[in-house]
């Protein structure tokens, strides 16, 4: 989540219409609005690496992988947030065109900034979608990754994967090689700053 500094209170209706207007993004918990931190270039080349991959695995089907431009709404929290990443299967688009309710699966990867918030208040919130089988929260820095998934039960189990391991995303019934998720993303760490003459 941003960093609050830009909150006032308003209702989901205010939120959506005022948004919808504003150069960056804002997400709503509650009634009140919050900023949206920029993100890193090695965020940027996880979630482009995972994008990637869904749209050629689902390509075809009714599911669809959606980048961190489209709202996610979660009724039951009072909440709209732009994950990193959702995949949402057989929605109308048509009866919403700025946001989803119906995610399968959500991918946040993480950065200093918001990580407490990912793993622990958005991640209640997102519990609370009927539809969602799968949390995934990437560590880049790490190349670790932190799954869970939803049981038949209703409960959620952690499946944590390594630098060297695949990532086994059961929502979408797709496996993803560690060379993938993690492709170029030493290319995306390294210094930019020309060699002298």
């Amino acid at each position: 989540m941003g960093n609050g500094l830009e909150s006032r209170l308003m209702t989901a209706e205010e939120f959506l219409a005022w948004d919808a207007t504003q150069a960056v993004k804002h997400e709503f918990l509650h009634g009140e609005v919050f900023a949206m931190a920029g993100a890193s270039e090695r965020h940027i080349t996880v979630v482009g690496n995972l994008y990637i991959a869904l749209r050629q695995h689902l390509r075809g089907t009714p599911c669809r992988p959606l980048p961190s431009c489209m709202l996610l709404k979660v009724e039951r929290a009072d909440c709209f947030f732009y994950p990193d990443l959702l995949v949402t299967c057989g929605e109308t688009t048509a009866t919403h065109q700025l946001y989803k309710t119906d995610a399968r699966l959500v991918v946040e990867v993480l950065s200093p900034s918001t990580a407490a918030f990912d793993r622990g208040d958005k991640f209640a919130a997102y519990r609370l979608l009927p539809s969602l089988t799968e949390y995934l929260v990437v560590d880049a820095d790490q190349r670790r990754c932190d799954l869970y998934r939803k049981r038949t039960d209703g409960l959620w189990v952690l499946h944590p994967t390594g630098p060297d391991e695949a990532l086994q995303l059961i929502s979408v019934d797709l496996m993803v090689p560690p060379a993938v998720l993690w492709a170029d993303l030493e290319a995306a760490a390294a210094d930019p700053t020309p060699a002298g003459p």
